[in-house]
């Protein structure tokens, strides 16, 4: 958690996929904007620096990502800033309500429903506590000239912010068209069109920032830092960033006082639809033109550029972030949230607290079906024995029907592991069976844990006394909730890592922190085994 001020508080498919087609090619481009200057990119890695604050930026899509960032991780973020959308998780998993209310406003977007579902969220765990918007600045901007998001859209995200107390400052003084405002914009202020960069003769991003910083002096030249391309495949959940609609490179923009090692503040910038470097050579467009970059350099702030890219088909053709829901990733705005967490690992590792990425290779190893299984026993662990339900319906986690609590154990031949080579990151992937109830929620806040055992927790067979047999590494991952298709655990702790047995067989043990107060239970695995993918140089 980050340190807070004492002063304040903290709190259906062709069709469809053709209707968002057209519907983003509105939301943002291929125009070349004006020249900016700026330094050329070169290939790099993020490395850690001394970051004291954390902010988000983005426009239409990107502004959606922006404020499901905010309130995702408001233990990390400090506040927001958003040109041209909504309220967090206004689409809720539905393509046709990103169309109709979270863009258009022939649909109700029942903002009390978005309050409400953030609370209960918050209290799940799903995102931070709530209690952490409470006094965080946000910034909003709307243009009356936008008909891609219409300006009660955006009335509805300085409402909804307001609502957690948040301190809301609301620009909507301009007939700005659709589009990220900045003085280096190629377009006359009220257009809608390529490349969405409009100039309106204000500098909105001395307002947005000086809001979110309290303060801000004077834009330098923008190139008084370096301007770093770095592989975003090291921080996708899984190792593909294709597979996330996320392009293969990111960029970050470091002035020289914070790689010297002065005290800075982070900024993640979000790009809009079609204005992702891998969308038809658009190339770094927005990030030389966002007019970000020269207030880096005079405000010690590091600029964190990561970028989406369209999919082949026509999930999301566009290169948009994923604000409702595409490629299945039902956890989009919350924790878990495949894009969520691949710019969380990029945001700890400029701060220092994440894993490195790996500069070498990876492996992918499949579950021991000869010796994994389940095993349950009363809440008290009382009464163990061996689950028989594995090859029908999978490993089964929580209390099922019969009132026993279950907990899953996998084994992994890690002796598979190049010899010679460093681990840098490991993590495990389930994919869900089937289920009932939530037992992330019950009780609330339920945490479903991976705990390591280097060698096996008894006999390398699954038995009875795995369920309360010592760890090596007691929650060495986490799992965050997911509903359907698979998910990926946070990475193995750094303690785990070095309790991977390089030798022979590593199990980990699967189970809720806490035992279900009633019938709540998942099933993973029924059909594929749960895998162990571990990077290393």
């Amino acid at each position: 958690m980050r340190s807070r001020r004492p002063t304040r508080r903290r709190g259906p498919r062709r069709f469809a996929a053709l209707l968002l087609s057209v519907a983003a090619a509105l939301l943002l481009p291929t125009a070349s904007p004006a020249g900016a200057a700026a330094p050329p990119p070169v290939p790099g890695t993020l490395q850690g620096y001394d970051i004291g604050s954390v902010f988000s930026a983005g426009v239409s899509s990107g502004g959606y990502m922006a404020t499901q960032l905010h309130v995702a991780y408001s233990g990390t973020f400090e506040g927001s800033a958003a040109f041209a959308s909504g309220p967090y998780d206004c689409a809720r998993g539905q393509l046709a309500t990103a169309l109709n209310a979270c863009m258009d406003t022939t649909q109700n977007l029942q903002l009390a429903a978005l309050e409400q579902a953030t609370r209960d969220r918050s209290a799940q765990g799903q995102v931070d506590p709530v209690a952490n918007l409470a006094g965080d600045p946000v910034y909003v901007f709307s243009g009356s000239g936008d008909t891609t998001v219409k300006r009660p859209v955006a009335d509805a995200l300085a409402d909804y912010y307001g609502r957690f107390g948040a301190q809301v400052q609301y620009d909507r003084s301009t007939a700005a068209g659709h589009a990220w405002i900045t003085p280096l914009g190629p377009n006359s202020c009220t257009v809608t069109q390529t490349p969405f960069l409009n100039n309106c003769g204000i500098d909105a991003e001395r307002a947005l920032l000086g809001h979110l910083f309290g303060s801000v002096a004077a834009p330098g030249s923008g190139t008084g830092g370096s301007l770093i391309r770095f592989d975003q495949n090291a921080y996708a959940p899984g190792g593909s960033a294709a597979a996330l609609s996320m392009g293969t490179e990111g960029f970050a923009y470091v002035p020289a006082p914070c790689a010297q090692g002065a005290r800075c503040k982070l900024l993640v910038a979000l790009h809009g639809c079609k204005q992702g470097y891998a969308y038809q050579g658009f190339g770094t467009r927005f990030v030389e033109n966002a007019y970000l970059n020269e207030y880096a350099d005079t405000n010690d702030m590091i600029v964190l550029y990561p970028q989406a890219a369209p999919t082949a088909t026509l999930e999301n053709p566009n290169g948009c972030w994923n604000w409702w829901g595409y490629l299945g990733d039902t956890a989009y705005a919350r924790h878990g949230g495949k894009q969520i967490e691949a710019i969380m690992g990029m945001v700890r590792a400029l701060r220092g607290t994440g894993t490195p990425p790996p500069t070498g290779d990876r492996t992918v190893l499949s579950s021991t079906d000869a010796e994994d299984g389940y095993v349950k026993a009363a809440a008290d662990g009382s009464g163990p024995a061996v689950g028989t339900l594995e090859h029908v319906y999978g490993f089964a986690l929580g209390r099922g029907t019969d009132g026993k609590v279950n907990r899953s154990v996998v084994s992994f031949d890690t002796s598979r592991i190049p010899a010679g080579k460093e681990v840098t990151r490991a993590w495990l992937t389930l994919t869900r069976s089937s289920g009932s109830g939530d037992p992330w929620a019950s009780p609330a806040g339920n945490r479903l844990q991976a705990d390591l055992r280097t060698g096996c927790f008894g006999g390398c067979a699954v038995e009875p006394a795995d369920w309360s047999a010592a760890a090596t590494v007691a929650d060495a991952a986490r799992v965050d909730a997911f509903t359907s298709g698979s998910t990926v655990s946070t990475d193995l702790s750094a303690e785990a890592l070095a309790a991977l047995n390089r030798g022979g067989v590593t199990q980990f043990r699967l189970g809720f922190s806490s035992a279900p107060t009633g019938t709540a239970y998942l099933f993973v695995n029924q059909a594929t085994p749960v895998t162990l993918t571990v990077a290393y140089r």
